[in-house]
């Protein structure tokens, strides 16, 4: 994360009042946003991180699936089987932003001039400072895995195929 990405106005910045956890994340994807945006609204059928951890071995999707877009009020994931929690903004191509487990969180996509694009992951929480330390050491583990997983899917290089599925 550069400076100027951390210090940038995020979505989830006005759904949480003097936050206790701030964290950042973010990668950059060799596709450009509309190549990474299906796969960041996807995070609706599953986490997308280690699967084995927060989706009972069951594999998120490799193949995208030609959802509608998302809309506000629908849940946010589907993790172990379960609809977990919900959707408060999204700007299709731009930005999700959702809540799960009293945590905001704002998944934001920067096209860059190489057709390129920053995906950037911003989490806020009001909590325990006590928690929020071990929140964000389990945050930055999961959410990293989760953004490297997008950018693997999104990029044409990548040895999955992009296609819809069949």
């Amino acid at each position: 994360m550069t400076e100027r990405e951390t210090l940038r106005r995020y979505p989830c910045d006005d759904l949480v009042v003097s936050p206790t956890l701030q964290a950042w994340r973010g990668v950059r994807v060799d596709a450009p946003a509309a190549a990474v945006w299906p796969w960041v609204a996807q995070v609706r059928l599953a986490p997308y991180s280690y699967d084995w951890v927060d989706n009972l071995g069951r594999r998120s999707p490799r193949r995208l699936l030609n959802l509608p877009e998302p809309r506000v009020g629908e849940p946010f994931t589907t993790a172990g089987g379960r609809q977990r929690g919900r959707i408060v903004s999204v700007e299709p191509g731009t930005q999700l932003t959702a809540e799960i487990m009293g945590a905001f969180m704002s998944y934001v996509l920067v096209p860059q001039e190489d057709a390129t694009t920053r995906l950037l992951l911003k989490v806020v929480m009001r909590t325990n400072r006590w928690l929020a330390v071990g929140i964000c050491v389990a945050d930055l583990v999961m959410a990293r895995r989760q953004l490297l997983n997008f950018k693997h899917l999104a990029e044409p290089n990548s040895a999955t195929p992009h296609g819809p599925a069949a």
